[in-house]
């Protein structure tokens, strides 16, 4: 098939009536094409689910060295496993799984387990509550702290680091401006963090042992421990507080969970699918590259919508609906290939832990609207407001 100019699209993907809600446009640009260029952000969308997944596994194509939307934090990347390409980012990564790994985590299932049901249990006692500050964030927050070992100032700067270090990644709006201060924060504290600055037997601490043994390259034990703040607290906290939301929604979803509790992981499985919690991770095109007729130049920037592809009616049947029982273990919300999310394991028992916990203590959710304000890359609830919640 000879190739053809790309189909394009004078929206910007990132302005402020698109990002609350993007799933409209999400639908526009697939039906426009696989591939659509958008000259507002200088960026080729990809926008088909079966497109995004071959991308993502192919690193020599659609390189990480850019995974951001502005050239200040891609250079501020440079060095983390989020921003490297085999071999360099397996060499890095692989401590960081290791820490991760199921067989690692198994340990700290039961202490997650209670700690959720124990947080869910005296809110749902309340009968109301605001449920992003006091489970959506408290909740992985915690638990991200004892795994790597923050301990005083850090511990209150996660959650605003964090996010920070998640909205610097997308194009130079004035979200990214504002937050470049505080993401900076982040940066400095891990380009001088020691392993005495972690407390002993955590992950952090793991990390600086294998620097020190060699498994990873000197310095890049702060680096690693950036990553996961930054790209693994703001996204888990996105997705309990979307938990909470669907299960109010969505009552008869939220009795299946409760007649059947089987079903928790599949229930977190479709949280992500229906409702991503990254809006657009970049990815610096290596060559030209054909799809479906469509050439993107060498030297391009891929925008990888992830939720478009979660809604693509040609691989999910009924896209647009929330059904648990469809238990789409294939979505795309933790990426895929090589770089696919190193602390899914972690987030899947977070999110699998509150969900048993809401089936188990409470039978009704009663919410009011979420609140969403605009955000770079993290598509999170900013309040949401339980009105009533029934016990179990």
């Amino acid at each position: 098939m000879p190739s053809s100019p790309p189909v394009m699209s004078d929206l910007d993907l990132f302005a402020d009536d698109i990002l609350p809600d993007p799933y409209p446009t999400f639908a526009a640009l697939r039906d426009l094409g696989p591939v659509v260029y958008l000259p507002t952000n200088n960026v080729y969308a990809l926008t088909r689910y079966d497109v995004i997944r071959a991308a993502l596994a192919d690193t020599d194509t659609f390189s990480s060295r850019t995974v951001g939307f502005n050239p200040m934090a891609n250079d501020a990347l440079q060095g983390t496993s989020l921003a490297s390409d085999p071999p360099v980012h397996t060499e890095l990564r692989a401590t960081l799984t290791e820490n991760l790994s199921p067989r690692a985590l198994r340990g700290l299932k039961g202490s997650i387990v209670a700690k959720a049901d124990v947080l869910v249990a005296d809110l749902v006692e309340k009968g109301s509550f605001e449920a992003v500050d006091a489970l959506a964030r408290a909740f992985p927050l915690e638990i991200v702290a004892d795994l790597i070992g923050f301990t005083g100032t850090v511990r209150e700067n996660m959650l605003r680091w964090g996010q920070a270090a998640m909205e610097v990644l997308g194009p130079m709006n004035q979200r990214t401006v504002e937050n470049f201060p505080i993401a900076g924060e982040l940066y400095a504290w891990c380009s001088q963090v020691t392993a005495d600055d972690l407390t002993p037997g955590s992950v952090g601490r793991a990390l600086f042992d294998a620097e020190a043994r060699g498994a990873v390259p000197p310095g890049a034990a702060g680096h690693i421990i950036h990553q996961y703040l930054g790209a693994g607290v703001d996204t888990t906290i996105a997705s309990i507080g979307n938990i909470v939301a669907l299960f109010a929604a969505h009552p008869d979803q939220f009795d299946l969970v409760r007649a059947d509790p089987t079903l928790v992981p599949a229930a977190f499985n479709e949280v992500l699918r229906y409702w991503v919690p990254l809006h657009a991770w970049g990815r610096a095109v290596t060559r030209d590259v054909d799809i479906d007729g469509t050439v993107i130049p060498a030297g391009a920037q891929a925008a990888i919508l992830l939720g478009a592809g979660n809604r693509d009616p040609r691989h999910f049947d009924d896209p647009d609906t929330f059904r648990i029982e469809r238990n789409p273990v294939d979505h795309l919300s933790f990426g895929y290939g090589p770089h696919g999310c190193a602390g899914q394991g972690l987030a899947r028992l977070e999110g699998h832990a509150v969900i048993a916990a809401l089936a188990t203590h409470a039978s009704h959710l009663v919410a009011d609207d979420p609140i969403r304000t605009p955000s770079n890359t993290t598509r999170s609830i900013d309040r949401l407001e339980i009105l009533e919640v029934l016990p179990a």
